[in-house]
């Protein structure tokens, strides 16, 4: 089992004694999971911190059986101004992880897409105007947080009846910085010049791989992550998306090597490690 570099108590005071009003700070959660801050102020992507996936598919044909340590009981998570949530997947959306949150953030604010407000409002059990929906090139401006929904292929860029997107990934500025989560995504058609629009200071990118055996949804490979952050002019990227479960994973150093070979700046984190992202130009 992987042990987080930092975790619970650890981390919650590494994030509490960050300030600074030049630079952020993010820290991978695990998963998918990430925590920024920026003068005072965090949003929290797609964080799942609870084990009910391992749970749900025992003894089942495809047990989720985890490689790595919880990084941070949620109850323990203070002070987040900006949660979100890419898409319905239980990774992205799990009830236990997000409901503890809100249990010591009343005021958080809670991004969605707009297409999944009905699923993500019953499986939380919250009110219907509760989240925020956003849908591609919608934005919204929280604190120092402007966040802009752009669309995200799981297998692929699935839309509602209203032409809506189900699996979205998002960008966000704020101070003179530029980031994007992708949340789960492939490389569709276009989005190197949709990301490299946006002149990015840091992309967080998945790099576990499309495998039609796996039987879930894929997302980019770590060459193509390496790729799209090369030809998107991305300042620095940051993989996720391995490293819980034994069946959905890959090696980072495959990563590391494929961004080295053609020159991609990246940034490697351990579970529960912070990462301060300093502009150099």
């Amino acid at each position: 089992m992987i042990k987080p570099k930092q975790k619970n108590e650890q981390v919650i005071k590494d994030i509490n004694s960050f300030s600074s009003e030049t630079t952020f700070k993010v820290w991978w959660l695990g998963q998918s999971g990430f925590l920024l801050k920026f003068r005072g102020e965090t949003i929290l992507f797609d964080p799942y911190l609870s084990d009910s996936l391992s749970v749900k598919y025992q003894n089942t044909d495809k047990p989720h059986t985890r490689m790595s340590e919880l990084v941070v009981n949620p109850l323990l998570l203070e002070n987040i101004n900006v949660l979100t949530s890419s898409h319905n997947h239980t990774d992205h959306l799990d009830a236990e992880t997000l409901n503890s949150i809100f249990e010591n953030n009343e005021n958080v604010k809670f991004i969605i897409p707009e297409a999944n407000r009905d699923f993500v409002t019953d499986r939380l059990t919250c009110k219907l105007d509760f989240p925020i929906g956003l849908d591609e090139n919608k934005r919204i401006k929280i604190g120092h947080f402007e966040i802009i929904g752009l669309p995200a292929a799981h297998n692929s860029v699935e839309r509602n009846e209203k032409g809506q997107c189900k699996f979205m990934s998002y960008i966000v500025k704020f101070g003179d910085f530029v980031v994007y989560h992708s949340g789960d995504t492939l490389w569709y058609d276009g989005l190197e010049k949709i990301l490299k629009s946006y002149h990015l200071d840091l992309a967080f990118l998945p790099i576990n791989g499309n495998k039609p055996e796996r039987k879930v949804a894929g997302n980019l490979s770590f060459q193509e992550a390496a790729d799209l952050s090369k030809v998107a002019d991305i300042k620095c990227v940051i993989p996720h998306h391995y490293h819980l479960f034994e069946f959905n994973t890959e090696d980072p150093e495959n990563f590391k090597i494929a961004c080295e070979k053609i020159g991609t700046p990246y940034k490697i984190l351990e579970l529960g490690e912070g990462f301060e992202f300093i502009k150099t130009s």
